[in-house]
């Protein structure tokens, strides 16, 4: 049974973007990581976020690597998460208007190896859900003072997590 990971590289102080979503910041510390090396081939499909999807590109300079996941490292299909469904069809690309659904094909899809969660929102309603399996953080020797939070769940309750390594901060969420 797949699982749902979320993955996210922070700035020390919490962001996982800046502000208005800009993630030029992020190429300066992204490259050979032996546990994103690892993780690639577990991930069958990735579960996004539209403003993750529809968003600022840290490598849209880089043709090769450009609206890739993990810098290039990985295709495959992905599920996005939207209220604004495209008129045309994009190619290895489903879009849901519900968490439900788009939970379900994104599980399908990844025929037992992980789904890979991108985007806080999306991270936060999954989380929220019961739906959230595990949580990866690679933090980033920066201050971005702004932006985008890995997690932010105002009034939600306490949530436990487990450390299952082998990253520092690779975590199992405790039910």
């Amino acid at each position: 049974m797949s699982k749902l990971l979320y993955s996210a590289t922070m700035s020390l102080d919490g962001f996982i973007a800046g502000p208005g979503g800009d993630l030029s910041w992020l190429t300066a510390y992204t490259g050979p990581d032996p546990t994103v090396d690892a993780l690639i081939p577990q991930v069958g499909a990735l579960l996004v976020g539209n403003r993750t999807y529809r968003g600022d590109d840290p490598h849209h300079d880089d043709p090769e690597k450009a609206g890739e996941a993990f810098g290039g490292g990985w295709s495959g299909p992905q599920v996005v998460l939207t209220h604004h469904l495209p008129a045309a069809p994009v190619p290895d690309v489903t879009f849901a208007d519900d968490l439900g659904k788009a939970v379900a094909l994104a599980k399908a899809a990844a025929d037992g190896k992980y789904v890979n969660v991108l985007g806080a929102d999306v991270a936060r309603q999954c989380l929220a859900a019961g739906e959230l399996d595990e949580v990866l953080v690679f933090v980033a020797p920066v201050l971005l003072g702004d932006g985008v939070r890995l997690f932010d769940h105002p009034g939600a309750t306490l949530v436990r997590l487990e450390h299952i390594g082998p990253a520092p901060l690779w975590f199992r969420v405790v039910r």
